[in-house]
């Protein structure tokens, strides 16, 4: 029994992590494939960035970058090799064309429709809502009824 309590109490010494390494060897080279990736989007995840997602394509997209940049290739021509192989939904900014002018302009469009419409409904509503006037009688028998409530 004692046997097993202090082999419990040495797990501790048996589980000993060491500091995470970078991937690539060159230090460089990694805070370029960092600062790149910060700006590309897991096409898994969709709201996080390749460099903060942990999916496994996020992981092979990483290493498939760190491999481009190592034959020598810049950084737009790596987002040009993405962006061929994936479209523009790769990058976080994907740049304004024909075909991404909705995503660009959509927000606008909407909020501006949007105000659009309360204006008009707005005005509708004070055409067709009409101000009355009370007689002497109902104003004194309001005036009664709230001098009643306040005792």
């Amino acid at each position: 029994m004692r046997a097993l309590i202090l082999l419990l109490c040495m797990l501790p010494v048996f589980s000993h992590a060491g500091e995470a390494q970078d991937l690539a060897k060159d230090p460089v080279l990694e805070k370029r494939m960092v600062g790149l990736a910060e700006n590309l989007r897991c096409l898994v995840c969709q709201n996080e960035s390749l460099a903060s997602s942990h999916a496994e394509l996020a992981e092979d997209l990483r290493r498939e970058v760190r491999e481009l940049m190592q034959k020598g290739m810049s950084d737009q021509e790596i987002k040009d090799y993405l962006v061929a192989r994936y479209g523009d939904f790769v990058l976080y900014e994907p740049p304004m064309k024909s075909s991404t002018l909705l995503l660009w302009l959509g927000p606008f469009a909407l909020l501006i429709g949007g105000l659009g419409v309360l204006v008009f409904q707005l005005r509708k509503r004070r055409k067709t809502v009409t101000e009355t006037t009370l007689s002497p009688e109902a104003q004194a028998r309001v005036t009664a009824l709230l001098n009643d409530e306040k005792r």
